[in-house]
């Protein structure tokens, strides 16, 4: 092909990607910066970061040995073999999920370093149109940041897959309601870490408004000065551990035979597996590694694991184990009558001090996962504060710290003891784990593509064990265990009902959206003016003007001189670079100096203030415009378009110096005539309540001023 044909081509493409009705939808799927914090670290890096990991990652599993013997053996041991019984089931317990699971499989499940429950349902809604708000399109697969290779060009199975997942409304839901359950259990599990580490209630009390009244300063300043605390409380309960094996009975390493295992249960029975329960509390805060993957890299996480947690654990549990051995009376107290009396008091105070330090991990991790799941509209708009500028993932939410808070005193206040709050622990932990072996079943298949037979057996044995264990908990459900429940219940309703009306508000904006002729027909009115100055119209919509834009000229007729329709995008990734931050399109002829444009922002991406935004926009708005006249220069083999577009760049310049106006639509949204009782009750008065009395204001969210904001009321009857 000859070099002017080749340049034909390339116009012709350029032209076809400005001008086709489509383009925007595709062209703002498109980001190419894929790099993640962690990516390519130094060894020297990594292991400083591995360092870091331990005061934020471990505070919550690294405590678990305060309370694990008193909450398995909650009526006394009954046969000192029942000791080794329990440990060689703790032991194996680290082993198999914490080690091999999440360490060594689940973190691998990463979406572009970022982990949670809504990290692996965005990374299977890249490959896997799973999503039901109708916001992709096949350019998805071209997005460098969850570009994914199409399961179909290797293997069968995968794209059957895929297929079934896209076909069924039922798949689609309960991926959806998994997720949501898993964002509700780690809430609970937010709420009862704080109420089961420490022993004394009223100490517990007294953390509990220390902790949450702190929230509000957030974690980037101290956060990391928690490592040395957590690796002073590691040295501590593994010496702890090494003394008591030494001083009372070292032949409790009989433990690593799992056959002890199979003799408590011979043993026991019923009682056994009842006490699982108590036993399952040694894994508390696994998760976290998984949620807090975004602040470090997978190789930290398990160099961190294999080399200082486990080692220091197993041997606290060890050296309890033979402690209790000879004092098997003591086991209410198993941590504290098992330190050295010169020891008490600094363990003490070190205990407090780490049990503070567990329940901001778990904090942290709920503000951070409720946050992805705001942006994705599967929670209600609260106040997001981003604490830091070094980790968009350290996040604040003030009320959620207030309902965290609150119930996490009930909690403590109702409950009295540990072992009490470790039956509802229980639930929330092992449901998190048994909802992370579902996603990551599907992860297998359909992004990693592994053999069915290796999936199915990943499956079959973890979720053998935790049903194992669920099904233990459970039995306890009267005795506290339907506290997280219930909690769930309600939260999981709040966050479906939210998102059922998100998603018919989103349907009923594109199926009402106003076309490009009629647009064009409301500029040509003789009564509508052109106004000095520049206006952003923000919509949810991507594509298409949304129907608020005819009811705001009929109640105001005049147009700013230049008007930007302006969405706001969150992408399944959890960063997009600044410079791809917009994609613009222009709506009809030069003159009318009309534009559309999409603002792309990652789940962890916080929001830029008002005059930051319009700034960016307006200057990356210029950009687009010099780009669209060279495309048309180059297409019709004159410069005229060019000097057309520098016309209009100072033109952008002089009306944003006359000011920027903001323009929203409050949409109030109703049931339509002849709905339901249950979406009567949802959208009017659920759904309305929720947004009646959280902080739902758009213009809060995007941080702008109420004297350069000018709000038009719509109602919807969806």
């Amino acid at each position: 092909m000859s070099s002017s044909a080749e340049a034909e081509s390339a116009a012709a493409a350029a032209t076809e990607r400005f001008q086709r009705h489509d383009s925007l939808y595709g062209d703002a799927e498109k980001v190419t910066n894929g790099k993640h914090h962690g990516s390519g670290d130094s060894w020297a890096r990594t292991l400083m970061l591995a360092f870091q990991s331990i005061g934020v990652v471990y505070g919550d599993i690294g405590t678990s040995p305060l309370y694990v013997y008193s909450s398995t053996f909650p009526d006394g041991i009954r046969h000192p073999d029942d000791l080794l019984g329990v440990l060689s089931l703790i032991l194996y317990t680290l082993i198999l999920i914490p080690m091999l699971k999440y360490v060594f499989v689940v973190l691998h499940a990463n979406d572009n370093g970022d982990g949670g429950t809504f990290a692996l349902y965005s990374l299977i809604s890249r490959y896997a149109k799973i999503r039901m708000i109708p916001d992709q399109q096949s350019e998805d697969a071209t997005v460098s940041n969850y570009r994914v290779e199409a399961a179909s060009s290797r293997l069968r199975r995968a794209q059957w897959l895929k297929e079934k997942l896209e076909s069924s409304n039922a798949a689609k839901i309960g991926l959806f309601t998994i997720t949501i359950l898993g964002t509700s259990m780690v809430m609970g599990d937010g709420t009862l870490t704080p109420a089961i580490s420490v022993e004394v209630v009223w100490i517990s009390v007294a953390i509990l408004f220390l902790l949450f009244s702190v929230q509000r300063f957030g974690t980037d300043k101290v956060g990391y000065s928690f490592a040395p605390i957590i690796s002073v409380w590691f040295v501590l309960i593994a010496g702890t551990g090494m003394y008591n094996l030494a001083a009372h009975d070292a032949t409790v390493l009989r433990a690593f035979n799992p056959m002890y295992i199979v003799d408590y249960f011979r043993r026991n029975g019923k009682e056994a597996w009842v006490s699982l329960g108590g036993a399952v509390l040694c894994i508390t805060g696994t998760e976290a590694m998984f949620a807090d993957l975004g602040h470090f890299n997978i190789r930290a996480i398990q160099i961190s694991f294999t080399c200082i947690l486990f080692p220091s654990v197993a041997l606290c549990y060890m050296g309890q184990a033979a402690y209790l051995r000879k004092f098997p009376e003591n086991v209410v107290d198993t941590f504290y009558k098992s330190i050295p009396v010169a020891m008490f008091w600094p363990a003490f105070l070190v205990a407090i001090l780490a049990a503070i330090i567990a329940s901001q991990a778990m904090l942290s991790g709920a503000f951070a996962i409720l946050s992805k799941a705001l942006s994705l509209g599967c929670f209600p708009r609260v106040e997001v504060v981003h604490t830091s500028s070094k980790y968009a993932g350290q996040v604040y939410l003030p009320e959620v710290n207030l309902l965290i808070g609150v119930a996490s005193v009930a909690v403590t206040l109702g409950f009295q003891t540990t072992a009490n709050i470790g039956n509802a622990y229980g639930i929330c932990v092992v449901t998190v784990f048994s909802i992370t072996t579902h996603l990551l079943a599907v992860v297998m298949l359909l992004v990693w593509r592994a053999q069915p037979a290796l999936s199915a057996a990943f499956y079959a044995v973890f979720g053998l064990v935790e049903f194992l264990y669920l099904s233990s908990i459970l039995s306890k459900f009267a005795e506290g265990g339907y506290l997280p429940f219930c909690f769930s219940l309600v939260l999981m309703a709040l966050m479906a009902a939210w998102h059922y009306v998100h998603v018919l508000r989103y349907w009923y904006e594109l199926d009402h959206a106003v076309p490009a002729a009629e647009l064009a027909a409301v500029l040509a009115r003789r009564d509508v003016r052109r106004v000095p100055g520049v206006g952003l119209l923000y919509s949810e919509l991507v594509q298409g003007i949304p129907p608020v834009f005819p009811r705001l000229v009929d109640k105001i007729p005049s147009v700013h001189a230049v008007f930007v329709f302006v969405s706001i995008k969150h992408l399944p990734i959890p960063r997009v670079a600044a410079p791809e931050r917009f994609i613009f399109r222009r709506v009809g002829p030069v003159d009318h100096r009309v534009f559309r444009c999409v603002a792309r922002y990652g789940y962890t991406d916080p929001m830029e203030g008002h005059r930051e935004f319009a700034a960016f926009l307006l200057d990356r708005l210029k950009t687009f415009v010099q780009e669209e006249a060279a495309f048309a220069s180059t297409t019709s083999g004159s410069s005229a378009a060019v000097a057309v577009a520098e016309e209009e760049q100072r033109l952008i310049d002089a009306e944003a110096e006359r000011g920027v106006v903001y323009l929203m639509g409050e949409a109030t949204v109703t049931a339509a005539a002849g709905s339901s009782l249950l979406k009567r009750v949802v959208v009017n008065n659920v759904y309305g309540f929720l947004r009646k009395n959280l902080r739902g204001e758009s213009h809060k969210a995007l941080s702008i001023p109420k004297d350069q904001l000018l709000r038009v009321g719509i109602t919807y009857e969806i």
